[in-house]
């Protein structure tokens, strides 16, 4: 194995892609049983039948609607899961994070690209132009 392929492999956001990955299939899988094993059994007592063995034969095909109906049920827990178990948490985070963030001094805004750089910047940091005084 080349060093370059190992360096590539071994950065930080390979490592934590993968172990993202794995995580959410074995999230995944939980949900799935959670939606299989008791909301679908629980919704038969409000009188709603087993998604599950739903099913529908035409000519010689058989679907299974009622299958896509739990599929859509666990990716709907699941969407508001990752919404309220990671996204809003995060985007708390990084309200509170840019909250507590001075601002480094006055600033002003490049005349080539409208960007807000600091007034004593002799070059944008954006547009890399050079600036006047």
């Amino acid at each position: 194995m080349s060093k370059e392929f190992r360096d590539f492999i071994m950065r930080g956001n390979v490592v934590d892609l993968a172990v993202g990955i794995v995580i959410g299939v074995a999230f995944g899988a939980i949900v799935s049983a959670f939606v299989d094993d008791i909301l679908s059994p629980l919704l038969g007592l409000f009188g709603a039948p087993d998604f599950a063995q739903n099913t529908l034969v035409i000519g010689g095909a058989t679907i299974l609607y009622g299958a896509f109906i739990d599929s859509v049920v666990s990716f709907l827990l699941i969407a508001l899961a990752v919404f309220f178990f990671v996204v809003k948490p995060m985007n708390r985070m990084a309200a509170r994070n840019k909250a507590e963030a001075a601002p480094a001094g006055p600033t002003r805004d490049c005349p080539q690209c409208l960007s807000s750089i600091p007034a004593a910047a002799k070059r944008c940091a954006f547009c890399t132009s050079e600036l006047t005084a």
